[in-house]
């Protein structure tokens, strides 16, 4: 019961973008889920100009003006769809394996193995739930660095 309280709040913190004073440094778990998985072909900043842009055939889009290219509006669902695969993107490769491999897909497989962590264990986890934490994340940071 304590593992599942301890996630939950950290997953809470995850959605939710609060940040964490620490004892020197301030932490956002949404902007760290970003760079970990977007930043290497939409940058930084989000403008398109990732590391890894010049190795795509296609240049990634400047995500900083996805409410500014919809009336002002953040097209959340828009975003989820593309991040979890229903709406699909050329340069995400393919749902078998899409550039971030399984980081926004629940690996059920996963809990069947023999080395699975405890949360594996315990039958009310819910891979899809962290899989939703992680691009609510994503989508969290997203909504904070749009043009105005």
């Amino acid at each position: 019961m304590a593992k599942t309280v301890a996630t939950l709040a950290v997953a809470s913190l995850l959605v939710l973008g609060l940040h964490h004073s620490g004892s020197a440094q301030t932490t956002d778990a949404s902007k760290f889920e970003y760079q970990s998985s977007c930043a290497p072909c939409h940058g930084e900043d989000g403008k398109g100009k990732g590391p890894l842009s010049a190795e795509l055939k296609t240049s990634p889009p400047d995500l900083t003006v996805l409410a500014k290219k919809n009336n002002g509006v953040f097209p959340i669902s828009k975003v989820y769809q593309v991040i979890d695969g229903r709406e699909i993107v050329i340069a995400h490769g393919t749902r078998e394996m899409p550039i971030w491999g399984t980081r926004y897909m629940p690996d059920l497989n996963m809990a069947a193995s023999p080395n699975a962590p405890d949360m594996f264990a315990n039958p009310r986890y819910d891979p899809e739930r962290i899989v939703r934490l992680r691009i609510l994340a994503v989508i969290d940071y997203l909504s904070r660095i749009q043009e105005k």
